[in-house]
């Protein structure tokens, strides 16, 4: 069985990342988009990261430009955009589908180990969140409307 760290995605910088290179932390892995009325989430996820990232919680965004076409532009303008207007410095990956035929392996595998509501397994908006411990399992899937502040409870339990 499938676990994170069996999958590899590219950064925003175009190079390698491998889940395993990291086994034994927890991660919360969201799809972003800047146009999105809840990019503010972007500076949440931020305070998030300054609060657990010595204690090992990996934050990973995938900019994502299927909903709304909400996240336009090139991996290097969205990289610029979200460090100079909401000041990231947790991991951005490479824009992804997550989403249908063109989905990332890695969001098949997330959608079909936590389906959303009634069971389904697409992604309904941007900042769908996953939450996963530190055995490369998922924990819990959060919509877009659970705002990353209210995540520290289930991210403490995994620390």
């Amino acid at each position: 069985m499938p676990s994170l760290y069996d999958f590899e995605a590219k950064t925003i910088q175009d190079q390698v990342f491998r889940f395993a290179d990291f086994k034994g932390q927890p991660f919360l892995i969201v799809n972003t988009a800047r146009k999105c009325g809840f990019a503010g989430q972007l500076n949440e996820l931020e305070v998030l990261h300054q609060s657990y990232k010595n204690q090992g919680l990996m934050i990973i965004a995938f900019p994502c430009n299927q909903f709304g076409s909400q996240e336009p532009g090139s991996n290097e303008e969205i990289a610029q955009q979200c460090e100079m207007s909401f000041h990231t410095t947790f991991q951005m990956m490479s824009k992804i589908d997550v989403n249908g035929a063109t989905a990332h392996p890695l969001y098949q595998w997330l959608t079909n180990e936590a389906p959303g509501l009634l069971g389904s397994e697409a992604i309904k908006w941007n900042f769908t969140k996953f939450l996963v411990d530190k055995s490369g399992k998922v924990v819990e899937r959060f919509s877009s409307m659970h705002a990353p502040d209210k995540l520290r409870t289930p991210i403490e339990k995994l620390l």
